[in-house]
């Protein structure tokens, strides 16, 4: 089904409300779009590699758990092909992002510097954010990519918000929000998402669907079989996509980003994806979903299912994945003992930034906080 009034542009390729999530690659890695892939070789291999060093990325941070550097993390494992295709259909460091927890993913993709990402998770001065946020909580500045926050769905009317500031201001800007299947049961989802709709803003909202929020499954938090269909409601766009395709979660993440910044208004983007790991370090996932379940998704892995269709096209071999293996795992090891090396973040740092001049009682208190320290 199809809205009446969505606006029709000439370079669509992918109809909303599908039944069947939208897939370019097969299992077996044959292209199985009914239109031209325009990716040149070196786009198709960057790709991967960004997709192999999250799952690498993701691995050292268990790693770093285990070893006591590290107080929690949130596995990204099965969610690389969504989040490093979002990330290569965005304007880098023009567009704006609003991530979640589960994004760093996307931040690595989108060019966050890995001593930033290590600092950030072990809380070093290597981290632009002072050491104040929960690990797995990604942003930057200079990438345009917003404080994720813990608090579920609470990231999306900024989003919203950032998006019509865009409006107005005509930037040419598009705003994308990320979150996990949980929050589409959230006030703030709804309020932010009819709001953006009513006011057509710029922005893009992409549900990466591992199917658990939490320890919840899919259907004890909606009633609805897709997440895209809740697009009904807005009078917008609901794309249903396969989120283990790179392919497919980058061609329709850009068209979706592209119809947003020609002015025809939000989109909401459904990536069904499956997380290989627990919700998180302190979760145990055994206690509510087989192990037959996770094995099952596993045989979809998408970096699998991506190398397959590299290597059809001549672009991958087992000498290139050692050696990218092997960069990656260097990158990481520098990035991290470059983060350790920073050192820890000085205790008195939790008052700066809080206003723009500071206020007696803030100096007060950090005066009282060095006396004790001392």
């Amino acid at each position: 089904m199809v809205h009446e009034t969505l606006p029709v542009m000439g370079t669509e390729w992918f109809q909303p409300f599908t039944e069947q999530p939208i897939a370019l690659l097969s299992e077996e890695g044959e292209w199985i779009g009914d239109f031209p892939l325009d990716l040149d070789e070196a786009l198709l291999r960057q790709l991967y590699r960004d997709m192999l060093a999250v799952r690498l990325m993701d691995e050292r941070f268990t790693v770093l758990l285990r070893t006591g550097k590290v107080s929690f993390t949130a596995p990204m494992a099965g969610h690389e092909a969504a989040q490093v295709g979002v990330a290569h259909a965005l304007r880098r460091g023009h567009d704006w992002v609003f991530p979640y927890y589960r994004d760093y993913g996307l931040a690595l993709a989108l060019g966050v510097p890995l001593v930033e990402i290590f600092g950030q998770m072990i809380a070093t001065r290597a981290d632009p954010n002072k050491g104040r946020q929960m690990p797995c909580h990604p942003s930057s500045r200079p990438l345009n990519i917003f404080a994720a926050a813990s608090t579920v769905a609470s990231h999306i009317p900024p989003a919203t918000g950032a998006a019509l500031s865009m409006k107005i201001q005509g930037t040419g800007q598009v705003a994308v929000c990320t979150f996990g299947d949980g929050a589409t049961s959230e006030g703030d989802w709804y309020a932010a998402i009819n709001f953006a709709a009513v006011q057509r803003v710029p922005a893009v909202f992409v549900c990466e669907n591992n199917r658990y929020a939490i320890s919840v499954p899919y259907s004890c938090q909606t009633a609805t079989p897709t997440i895209a269909e809740k697009a009904h409601a807005f009078g917008i766009p609901g794309y249903h996509v396969d989120g283990m395709d790179v392919l497919a979660s980058y061609y329709v993440a850009r068209e979706a980003i592209e119809r947003a910044r020609a002015g025809h208004g939000p989109s909401l983007v459904e990536l069904v994806v499956y997380r290989y790991g627990p919700h998180s370090s302190a979760d145990d996932d055994t206690r509510y979903r087989p192990r037959e379940e996770v094995e099952l998704w596993r045989r979809r892995d998408p970096l699998a299912r991506y190398q397959r269709f590299l290597a059809r096209r001549g672009l991958w071999s087992e000498e290139w994945e050692q050696q990218l293996r092997e960069e990656i795992a260097r990158e990481q090891a520098e990035a991290i003992e470059a983060a350790e090396r920073a050192g820890e973040v000085p205790a008195e740092w939790m008052f700066d930034d809080v206003y723009a001049e500071p206020l007696w009682h803030l100096e007060r208190q950090r005066a009282l906080l060095r006396a004790e320290l001392q």
